[in-house]
């Protein structure tokens, strides 16, 4: 006997609709699966099998072969241990064919035929809702990700045996509710809490306006990484699109059941230096996404710069300055996005005190250019802002004096934020951070003191085309904080400032 039911994958951040179809005949006892399965689907024979006894089912003693259409396309999910065992009771008799019509299944069985959360939920269902699928089943550790998407019923059965009931009218399933917690917040440290600093504050501001890649060097103890875990407190809110997109990543990557809702809050990543270039950029048989997407909206922050192997540095050229990382596989060829700001840091020379008025440095010239060194030009080129941070003076943490946290911090932020988006909306981008040459020449007016402070820089200084950009970019958003359309000399000659801070090490 035949029959048919749906199950889903995913495919970089889309859910991927599977037609499972069953057939049991006559023959010496086997059981096939075709239609490209991995080892993780190739191993739902034994989950099923199990699963399908231990329910109570008879499991037939006959050939079974299951499809997974489209057959081209690699099927690497657990999920599909569900529509198989549910195509295999459909063909046994104990299910009529026509009540499988408008439904999708998406569940890891357990040996006892309990239903366990997998991973792309959310992909999965927003796939479900497009496709003109009605009904989705899934584990109730996946019922609130499901339940984000509208237009859709969801049911969350506890075990396989339970699902026969519902789907046969003898014990119905009454349709998942959501839960009334909202979407995931996370509480991050305010600025208020930074004594002194106000040049590497202002640096950050200005970082955090405009989407830009920051910098900062400065000797052990100065404040690098107090600052950077502050940075996402003054970005602006997340909008309903870009939540989702979040979200979705999350979901994908399998760390939503540690979530649960809506991701309201900007990611914040710390990978240790000792990450691989798969672990940065994402990678595997099926790309997965690495942390470069996981801080898509957010925040990348790369602590000990220079520690890091050059390898995973150089794989970051590519989302830098296009905003997506695309991975090429034999199996697939996907493209992840990754539009966050990176923030690193580093100390000034090996021992960390070349720049500390009261450490003395004992490192030589050599060893402070191979340090400097292990950082590429053309990496450097794309992060827009660098900073010193020196060491905090006794009078500067000792200081009573109020100071401005992140909210006020946000508020100029948000206001800059609004002027962008307002005019760039035209172009499908958000930020200053995002614009290209061609926008430039469109919506970045200099005085002509600008131009001349920007020619002479540009001849002095031997910068690169690309850095022309990026110092017009942090430019634009200077003057967008100030709520000034056309740029002056004291923008670019700030902007300049934050592009010299290495040429002092070397």
């Amino acid at each position: 006997m035949f029959a048919q039911t749906l199950g889903s994958t995913t495919l970089g951040l889309n859910g991927i609709i599977i037609t499972v179809e069953a057939d049991i005949a006559n023959g010496l006892p086997s059981f096939d699966i075709v239609g490209l399965p991995d080892a993780a689907v190739k191993e739902s024979r034994e989950r099923v099998r199990a699963a399908i006894k231990n329910s109570g089912f008879e499991f037939p003693a006959k050939r079974i072969t299951i499809n997974l259409a489209p057959a081209e396309l690699k099927k690497d999910s657990s999920g599909l241990d569900l529509p198989i065992a549910v195509g295999i009771l459909a063909a046994s008799g104990y299910l009529n064919l026509k009540v499988l019509e408008s439904k999708l299944f998406a569940s890891e069985l357990s040996l006892d035929g309990k239903l366990r959360g997998i991973s792309g939920t959310l992909p999965i269902a927003i796939n479900c809702a497009e496709s003109g699928v009605t009904q989705i089943f899934v584990a109730p550790d996946n019922t609130q990700e499901a339940l984000l998407v509208g237009n859709l019923t969801v049911y969350s059965p506890t075990s396989l045996n339970q699902l026969v009931l519902h789907l046969r009218g003898e014990q119905i399933l009454d349709p998942s509710l959501k839960e009334p917690s909202p979407a995931q917040q996370i509480t991050y440290e305010d600025f208020a809490d930074v004594q002194g600093q106000s040049v590497a504050k202002r640096a950050l501001e200005i970082a955090a306006a405009g989407g830009h890649n920051v910098l900062m060097i400065g000797p052990p103890g100065s404040g690098k990484t107090m600052l950077a875990r502050r940075i996402p407190s003054i970005l602006p809110s997340m909008t309903e699109r870009e939540s989702l997109e979040v979200t979705k990543i999350y979901s994908v990557a399998g760390l939503m059941q540690k979530i649960g809702g809506l991701i309201a809050t900007r990611p914040f990543r710390n990978p240790h230096h000792t990450i691989s270039h798969a672990g940065m950029i994402g990678g595997g048989r099926i790309p997965r996404p690495g942390e470069v997407t996981l801080s898509h909206h957010g925040v990348l922050f790369l602590d000990e710069l220079p520690e890091f192997p050059r390898m995973v540095l150089e794989v970051l050229r590519q989302p830098l300055e296009d905003g997506q990382v695309t991975i090429s596989r034999v199996n697939a060829s996907l493209s992840y996005p990754a539009k966050s700001i990176l923030i690193a840091a580093m100390n000034p020379c090996p021992c960390g005190y070349l720049t500390d008025p009261i450490h003395e440095c004992t490192c030589s010239s050599s060893d402070i250019n191979r340090y400097v060194r292990r950082i590429s030009g053309p990496l450097l080129d794309r992060i827009d802002i660098h900073i010193n941070v020196p060491r905090l003076q006794y009078d500067e943490m000792t200081n009573i004096s109020l100071v401005e946290t992140s909210a006020q911090i946000r508020q100029r932020v948000e206001a800059a934020r609004k002027l962008q988006h307002n005019r760039l909306e035209q172009f499908g981008i958000f930020c200053n951070a995002q614009m290209s040459h061609k926008h430039i020449k469109q919506t970045c007016s200099m005085t002509p003191g600008a131009q001349n402070l920007l020619k002479a820089a540009f001849d002095k200084m031997g910068l690169s085309a690309r850095a022309y950009d990026r110092i017009v970019k942090v430019a634009r958003t200077i003057a967008d904080l100030n709520n000034i359309d056309v740029i002056n000399e004291a923008h670019i000659g700030e902007a300049i400032h934050y592009r010299s801070s290495l040429d002092n090490l070397s």
